[in-house]
């Protein structure tokens, strides 16, 4: 099985789809090497394409097995003839042909050979395009739904975004794997044995943007130190995005009175000691086609106040708080309550971490073969070196 996957949103500072991407091509990789009959004969060539970043020394060492196939091209400009002339073939830049072509977006790849593969997240891009930017933006909502239907196979990470896409883009369940992310490497037993600090702050991870709901944070924050002006810090942690200044500025401004952290992006190595600084994690996101963070805090122990939207809610469960995130109140109350409330804190504490034990990166890789070898036996003539339309 000759795979090609792009590997591009995983170029620099992954978070998300990066993360994922990265994570499912390392647990790919450790299934051939332990010898799953399903893994044999797997080959993996990751494609990247920028002027600036390369693939990291460090990702090509936790990937070895995998072939890289990095070509130094502008982006922007590849992506603008992939978008609008479906041109030029992938075959002609990673030499192939393919048995498959995976894309890591909802745009599949311009391929002559072998199925074709499209990865959806969620789909607040095309509910909320206000909410997004750049190609989710201007691109994703005009080929979604031709490029979802022509796919051999959309991959997806939770069952919230598999209902959106079958019910909204019509795509058929037998065409859709769900492969939801496993608890990230970084997280060791020596971190999961660290008790959280006490006295920690508020944290909130993720990419500064609309519809991770910053505006409503700060909302919530504004109301609980109007109640409890010792109230714990509030960090906020993520990569920043155009939307993010004007919180940014008034997080920063005398409202708080220096009592918000802004970090921005937190690489492998930091992650874990910031999520053991905190005394609760806090996500109160419109819509989540999974939620990573609270997954992360869950397995090291960091009790969780999530939104009850998206897929947050079927990743947390029972183990934490879930909120209306257009409720300020109802989440400065839910965060009240775990910060002052020592038993409330340590029951969520262990239900978080018994519930991150069952997320698996071996058991979505597992999956995403089974779905791989189910998709060539519905279109043999689409595998190898067959000619594509």
């Amino acid at each position: 099985m000759r795979l090609l996957l792009d590997y591009r949103p995983a170029l620099k500072e992954p978070t998300g789809v990066g993360a994922w991407i990265h994570e499912l091509v390392r647990a790919l990789l450790a299934l051939k090497a332990t010898g799953e009959p399903i893994a044999e004969g797997l080959e993996i060539t990751l494609f990247s394409s920028s002027l600036r970043d390369r693939l990291a020394a460090s990702a090509i060492g936790e990937l070895a097995g995998a072939a890289p196939a990095d070509c130094r091209l502008p982006v922007r400009a590849l992506n603008m003839a992939w978008y609008r002339l479906g041109w030029p073939p992938v075959e002609w830049l990673a030499r192939g042909p393919f048995d498959i072509v995976h894309a890591t977006t909802p745009v599949l790849l311009p391929a002559r050979s072998g199925l074709r593969v499209s990865t959806i997240c969620d789909l607040d891009f095309l509910h909320h395009p206000d909410r997004a930017w750049g190609e989710m933006q201007r691109e994703f909502p005009r080929l979604v739904g031709d490029h979802s239907r022509r796919a051999d196979l959309v991959v997806t990470i939770s069952n919230h975004s598999a209902r959106g896409i079958s019910r909204e883009l019509g795509v058929s369940d037998a065409r859709i794997a769900v492969c939801r992310p496993g608890v990230p490497r970084w997280i060791t037993s020596q971190a999961t044995a660290r008790p959280p600090r006490s006295g920690g702050y508020i944290l909130f991870v993720g990419t500064l943007e609309p519809r991770k709901n910053v505006a409503g944070l700060l909302d919530a924050y504004e109301r609980l130190l109007s109640r409890w002006p010792d109230a714990p810090r509030l960090v906020l942690a993520g990569r920043h995005t155009p939307a993010a200044q004007p919180w940014i500025e008034r997080a920063t401004g005398p409202a708080f009175k220096g009592q918000v952290d802004i970090r921005g992006y937190i690489p492998d190595g930091d992650r874990a000691s910031t999520y053991l600084g905190a005394a609760v994690v806090v996500l109160p996101s419109f819509d989540e086609g999974f939620g990573l963070p609270a997954l992360e805090a869950m397995a090291l122990g960091i009790p969780v106040v999530v939104s009850n939207r998206g897929a947050l809610p079927e990743v947390v469960g029972h183990a934490g708080l879930q909120i209306d995130p257009e409720d300020a109140d109802g989440i400065a109350d839910a965060l009240s309550r775990l910060l002052r409330e020592p038993g409330l804190h340590r029951a969520c504490r262990d239900a978080g971490m018994a519930r991150a034990s069952e997320f698996s990166w071996s058991d979505s890789a597992l999956l995403l073969l089974q779905h791989y070898l189910a998709a060539m036996a519905r279109q043999p003539q689409a595998a190898g070196q067959g000619t594509r339309s």
